[in-house]
């Protein structure tokens, strides 16, 4: 190992990019550590947007993506790329994150090279192969192949261990989007849409893009949406349109006519984060909306039918309502409806951390490579 821990980070979407930034920016003013960022290009626009707003620029970027693009060829094409770098530039730890398909051909790249893996976010668990999809065995297998594990709450870290992994390797740090979101609160930029719109209309924000959401179920929940914006004509529905044809097209034909439903391109992070502050409440099937709503004592219904973020749904700051346009509609009415309810929502403990996840992870490592005086043999079976 060299004098400083060189660490690479891999970023490819822009999920992955909002939770990486903090981490990257206390790598990079840390003297102890020389931290280098891989882009993939799973995304392009939107993960460079997200980069831009935390002032990290990408220093490789495999600029993957391309029109239609399957999951292998992303899973082929970051594997090769990934590994090209690293037979270039050696590191004494591949930083991955989540569970996208960057993540796991990333890690299997720093497998194949015998390049320790470290895991952020490890450890969350739906239990079902299948949803979400192809995201629960992302997870999954990157935690086969990771040495270290930074598990956002207990419980994840609880998953991990009664997977066998040691507990010597699992650091519990809370969620790096939580220190995401509190260094944006204050810079957030309220988009053009809503300064158009009166102060007094109500504002609920939804986003739906989960592949097992496609087709019907993606339409109860577009049904649930409209008898909502008929009964209440004074609602205002924010639908950021996923980039993927088979999300957008289907919310745009199924909310046809409805004039208090308002369609806008994805919202960079700042604009994203005023909207969600906005909301009186915030419909979506995204994990780190859970997280981010928890954290701004924002009422979350879960458009799921599992979670593996079920910490929102015990401590009462979410709820998880699936694909049914009856259940969705009663929620959300209940919602609107019930001020009291509503405000209830304040008083519920968030349970994705403090904001401080990134200095934990930081120690951990810094923790780890000292006790073990450089990567321990053990680690590389």
């Amino acid at each position: 190992m060299t004098e400083k821990i060189k660490v690479a980070c891999v970023v490819g979407t822009r999920p992955e990019a909002i939770k990486m930034a903090p981490l990257v920016a206390a790598l990079k003013r840390d003297p102890a550590f020389e931290a280098r960022v891989v882009a993939s290009g799973q995304h392009t626009d939107m993960l460079f947007q997200a980069l831009d707003h935390f002032g990290i620029e990408a220093d490789v970027n495999l600029d993957v993506m391309k029109a239609s693009q399957t999951l292998d060829h992303i899973t082929s094409s970051v594997l090769e790329g990934v590994g090209r770098f690293l037979d270039a530039n050696p590191q004494d730890l591949l930083l991955v994150h989540g569970d996208t398909t960057t993540t796991l051909a990333s890690a299997l790249a720093g497998f194949y090279r015998k390049t320790p893996v470290g895991h952020v976010e490890a450890g969350l668990r739906s239990h079902d192969l299948a949803r979400p999809f192809p995201e629960e065995a992302n997870r999954l297998l990157t935690d086969r192949l990771a040495q270290l594990y930074f598990a956002p709450t207990q419980l994840s870290a609880e998953n991990l261990w009664a997977e066998g992994v040691p507990k010597s390797r699992v650091f519990v740090t809370g969620n790096t989007v939580i220190d995401a979101l509190f260094w944006t609160l204050g810079r957030e930029k309220e988009p053009d849409l809503l300064r158009g719109m009166p102060e007094g209309d109500p504002l609920v924000l939804m986003t739906a893009h989960r592949r097992e959401s496609w087709g019907e179920p993606l339409k109860e929940i577009c049904a649930a949406a409209r008898s909502l914006l008929e009964k209440h004509a004074e609602l205002r529905l924010l639908v950021p349109l996923h980039k993927n044809p088979a999300a957008r097209n289907t919310i745009q034909e199924e909310l046809k006519g409805c004039s208090n439903a308002v369609f806008t391109e994805p919202l960079d992070y700042p604009q994203f984060v005023a909207v969600m502050n906005r909301s009186l409440f915030i419909m979506s099937d995204s994990g780190g909306v859970q997280e981010e709503a928890s954290a701004l004592k924002k009422p979350v219904l879960i458009l799921r039918e599992l979670s593996e973020r079920p910490e929102a749904v015990q401590v009462g700051t979410g709820v998880l309502v699936g694909t049914d346009r009856r259940r969705i509609e009663k929620e959300a009415l209940r919602l609107l409806e019930d001020r009291a309810y509503r405000e209830s929502f304040a008083n519920r403990e968030a349970p994705f951390g403090d904001g401080n996840a990134s200095a934990r992870i930081l120690d951990a490592i810094k923790k780890y490579f000292k006790k073990s005086g450089g990567v321990p043999e053990s680690w590389i079976k």
